[in-house]
């Protein structure tokens, strides 16, 4: 299977080169039928905080990652930055098992991440609405979300509450030891907010404060969690009032300066104040964390908090690992059947036409008697020759074994010349 992953994550890349090479729902929207065009029969790109992999048949059989490494880059003019050696490129069964490793969970900065699924959910959606997407890689994802659900029905993988958002929350616990006693601005009002201020508020914060861009949506989660909400185009005025705050928006620049938060210190009489930039690209100045009693975290940070929290789920990788396995061999055996059975049907076709042929030809040297004997016997030949070699194209039976007869396929197709009948 011709299938490729070209990607960077978060154990290829630290945030300052993955936030450079991080693609919006507009962006991917424009990129992809870049990419179909010039490298892809059908692809689907994926870009969260934590990776942008694209997955794709590629239209050259023998095409390596470097065009598509080079075209990432250069849209995002972030050559300065990112390098061809913080991507990774995996081909057939590897693709696909990374694949169905991101989505249960146990490939996330954060192991057993809820999130993922509905960001390759949506992933996968922008590139079905852009036509992108074939019938290769629909059955790939359909099957990918498969493994998603059982691995969190099945298992404890997602069980817990581990999560970037909890360890923001567990981080502002060990600052602030009573929370009940503080005022949290909560930044933004996607997921990753809503469940950060689900979290601070179960851990008896004193108040939640909330802005967002669109103020609707501010109110609406503050009405659920009996928060209140200020303007987002006034909010550094507020910072003084506040001793915690949790940014997560999706926006190109800084909105808040160090600048900013230094006027605000002065303003706080120089008390602590906690912050936790959530945000890729980052939401906050790094030079921030600078600034006396100003303690700034930014995504990457949270990781040595999330540590003490996975054992439970580590336990449960091993049987994610055979859902993964199961689902592999399945969709193995599923494509092995588009290539094999007629690639087998084609085999037994051509050697029929050229049974025939030649009986046709000759048949007219043999008696009538011996006319009938010479269809048995012929078509005897030819079966026994083909026996052995339709016996091996079956047999595979796991994921090693599909992918040695995908090799078969291909090679049987190119020796008696199939492959011109392939569409």
């Amino acid at each position: 299977m011709n299938l490729i992953t070209i990607g960077i994550n978060h154990r290829t890349a630290p945030i300052e080169v993955r936030e450079k090479i991080w693609y919006s729902t507009e962006e991917t929207k424009n990129i992809l039928p870049q990419l179909k065009e010039k490298f892809f029969k059908e692809c689907v790109l994926i870009s969260t905080c934590n990776r942008t992999e694209v997955y794709g048949i590629p239209i050259d059989e023998v095409e390596e990652g470097k065009g598509v490494v080079d075209l990432l880059i250069s849209y995002k003019d972030s050559g300065n930055i990112v390098k061809h050696d913080h991507f990774y490129e995996l081909h057939s069964s590897l693709a696909v098992s990374h694949l169905f490793k991101v989505v249960s969970g146990i490939d996330s900065m954060v192991l057993g991440d809820v999130q993922i699924i509905s960001q390759m959910k949506e992933a996968y959606l922008t590139a079905s609405n852009m036509k992108t997407v074939g019938k290769l890689t629909a059955r790939l994802f359909d099957t990918a979300f498969h493994v998603g659900k059982r691995s969190r029905t099945e298992t404890e993988i997602g069980e817990g509450a581990v999560s970037v958002s909890y360890a923001a929350v567990e981080l502002a616990n060990k600052i602030f030891a009573d929370l009940s006693k503080h005022t949290a601005l909560v930044i933004g009002a996607g997921e990753t907010a809503q469940l950060t201020a689900k979290h601070l508020q179960s851990k008896n914060i004193g108040k939640l404060v909330f802005t967002n861009r669109t103020r609707e949506k501010a109110e609406a989660i503050s009405s659920e969690l009996n928060g209140s909400v200020i303007d987002f185009d006034s909010f550094h005025s507020d910072l003084k009032n506040v001793d915690i705050i949790i940014s997560s928006v999706t926006i190109p620049s800084y909105i808040l300066t160090a600048q900013q938060i230094q006027l605000a210190m002065r303003q706080r009489h120089n008390n602590p104040l906690f912050i936790i930039d959530i945000g890729v690209p980052r939401n906050i100045d790094p030079e921030a964390s600078k600034i006396d009693n100003v303690f700034l975290n930014d995504i990457d940070a949270l990781n040595n908090m999330i540590d003490k929290n996975l054992e439970k789920r580590r336990v449960e990788v091993p049987k994610v690992k055979k859902i993964v396995f199961e689902e592999l061999e399945q969709f193995y055996n599923w494509f092995k059947s588009l290539q094999v059975n007629p690639t087998i049907q084609e085999l037994r076709t051509q050697f029929e036409l050229i049974r025939e042929d030649e009986v046709r030809k000759n048949i007219n040297r043999f008696s009538e008697t011996d006319k009938e004997l010479v269809e048995i016997l012929t078509k005897r030949i030819v079966n026994k020759i083909l026996h052995t070699p339709i016996v091996n194209l079956k047999n595979g039976t796991n994921t090693e074994a599909d992918e040695e007869t995908m090799n078969k396929v291909n090679l049987l197709r190119h020796l008696f010349g199939l492959e011109k009948k392939k569409h």
